[in-house]
């Protein structure tokens, strides 16, 4: 347009103009966009050099694009000015509209100001509109707002330079130049709003691909993890229920995964199991309990929970963690069970059984024993009824409590007549004539004895009933809900089993047994009690002539 003569602009100038707009418009990129508004300036606005400054996040103008001149270009793009110098330049010289011209005679002044520039000297002008080399023309570009105006926030200052027909810009010139500037700033913003939507699609995108990576990771994981996963809804009226479980989980219970979606881990739970479940936190925590099979069989596992998310407002879940235990928990049963029985025979030993023993008895019956005799004292009746229970004398109370809370009191026969009073009888056996046989056959024949002997004591007494070996020959029957009379029978029927011939180290044996039977009651210690039927045992035994004592 520079050889036209204003007002007459030709048609294809316009055409021109209206093409670089339209690439402004088209171009695919920011930096495309930036570099088409600079070529737009030279190739259709009639300047030899075109710059677009461009503002920065921090407030500084960078060099975004420079045309005309390659020399130029490699020297002062990227190069940054301070937006102090820059808003000093445009609000001097004179304003053409949005334009900012700033004569060779002012311009001067910001020859060592930090804008990165590009000029040459030259004559002074030989008419009064030719452009002189350090003549400055800007043109602002705003955010897209108030068509014409500076309302918008700066984005970015085009600098022209060089017009070809050597002369300042005319009217149309100037026009031209503004309204170019602001259809750059509508492309440049545009231009920066599909780069970051673009930014964004391609963060989403790699965000969808790793959390698909994630889910995809999280599957395997579960799927194919070597112990027992579960995942079960959280809250609401189906909280427990299983919605999908893994193959690891399926074989160790022996059911099919389509069967598990119709269970919670409290369907499958031991009964006894129940309520170590139940105290199991539901966001963490760890519990051991048993699981059913489909045979009917439970497996020993290690459940935990954790909470997961569907999503970050969405439905929570459990996922459960089960490891299979059985192994571990057979071995310390096992060391449990060796600790508590003897090795030899397989009966409770002397710690188990002073260990039941005690659990039924209390020390502390003698101190209320004393405070009810002294109400029994002071209203004339007894204190405790037939079964050790002290009677209640509030007024209107005529039914009898129990002395200790939640405890029933062992109590025992008392006199030589059988009174009808049932007690816990404690049978202190002692085998007669067996170190004979140790003696005469060797320990392994002893062994067999013991053997035979604990095998036929456990089968003659009741479930419930406790056989312990104290050590040597001595063993102790712990038998409850016995008067005298039953506790004496007993005795009797464990004496004839015992003294019935003993198979050992290929030859048959005998030996006898004696049976002291003491009566165990709260206030005593177990080895009181122990004590007791022991010393009735040696009584019995001296009352029998040695001769008789193995045939009983």
């Amino acid at each position: 347009m520079e050889s036209e003569s204003e007002p007459y602009v030709r048609l294809a100038s316009l055409r021109q103009l209206h093409q670089v707009m339209a690439d402004m418009n088209t171009a695919r990129s920011l930096a495309d966009t930036l570099q088409t508004v600079a070529n737009g300036v030279v190739t259709a606005l009639g300047y030899e050099l075109a710059c677009v400054n461009l503002v920065r996040p921090d407030g500084d103008l960078v060099v975004a694009a420079f045309s005309g001149n390659q020399a130029a270009e490699s020297l002062i793009t990227g190069r940054v000015g301070s937006r102090e110098s820059w808003e000093r330049r445009l609000s001097m010289g004179e304003t053409w509209g949005d334009l900012v011209f700033i004569p060779h005679t002012e311009g001067w002044v910001l020859d060592d100001d930090d804008v990165p520039q590009w000029y040459t000297d030259g004559p002074a002008p030989r008419f009064e509109d030719e452009w002189h080399p350090s003549d400055r023309l800007f043109a602002p570009m705003y955010t897209p707002g108030v068509q014409g105006g500076q309302c918008g926030e700066l984005i970015g200052v085009l600098s022209v330079d060089r017009p070809r027909n050597g002369r300042r810009p005319g009217a149309w010139g100037r026009e031209a130049l503004q309204m170019y500037a602001f259809q750059a700033a509508i492309a440049i913003s545009n231009a920066r709003l599909r780069s970051n939507m673009q930014r964004a699609l391609v963060r989403l995108e790699r965000e969808q691909q790793a959390l698909r990576a994630s889910e995809e990771s999280f599957r395997q994981a579960f799927e194919y993890a070597p112990s027992g996963m579960a995942i079960a809804e959280m809250g609401g009226d189906q909280h427990g229920r299983i919605l999908r479980t893994n193959d690891a989980l399926c074989r160790l219970l022996g059911r099919p995964a389509s069967a598990m979606r119709r269970y919670s881990f409290s369907d499958l739970v031991h009964p006894e199991d129940i309520g170590t479940l139940l105290r199991t936190s539901a966001e963490g925590g760890r519990a051991e309990l048993r699981l059913g099979r489909r045979d009917g069989t439970y497996v020993w596992v290690s459940l935990r929970n954790s909470v997961v998310a569907d999503a970050a407002d969405g439905p929570r879940f459990l996922l459960t963690h089960v490891e299979d235990i059985e192994e571990r928990k057979r071995r310390e049963l096992q060391l449990a069970h060796r600790a508590s029985h003897d090795s030899l025979t397989g009966l409770p030993n002397s710690a188990e059984l002073r260990s039941r023993l005690s659990s039924r008895l209390c020390q502390q019956r003698s101190t209320h024993t004393a405070a009810l005799e002294s109400i029994d004292a002071a209203f004339g009746h007894p204190a405790f009824d037939a079964n050790g229970h002290g009677f209640d004398f509030r007024p209107g109370g005529a039914e009898a409590f129990d002395t200790f809370d939640h405890h029933v009191h062992t109590v025992a026969p008392e006199g030589e007549r059988d009174d009808g009073t049932k007690g816990l009888a404690v049978l202190f056996c002692d085998l007669d004539g067996f170190k004979s046989i140790n003696d005469r056959f060797g320990h392994n024949a002893g062994d067999a004895v013991l053997i035979e002997v604990a095998r036929r004591l456990s089968q003659c007494v009741r479930d419930g009933d406790t056989v312990a070996r104290l050590g040597g020959d001595e063993f102790v029957i712990l038998a409850d809900g016995l008067g005298k009379a039953d506790a004496a029978d007993l005795a009797v029927r464990l004496r004839s089993e015992i003294i019935q011939p003993i198979r050992a180290e290929g030859r048959a044996v005998r030996v006898g047994a004696s049976f002291g039977i003491g009566w165990a009651h709260c206030g005593m210690t177990a080895d009181e009690v122990l004590k007791s039927a022991d010393e009735r045992m040696y009584v019995e035994k001296r009352s029998r002539p040695k001769q008789h004592r193995r045939a009983g």
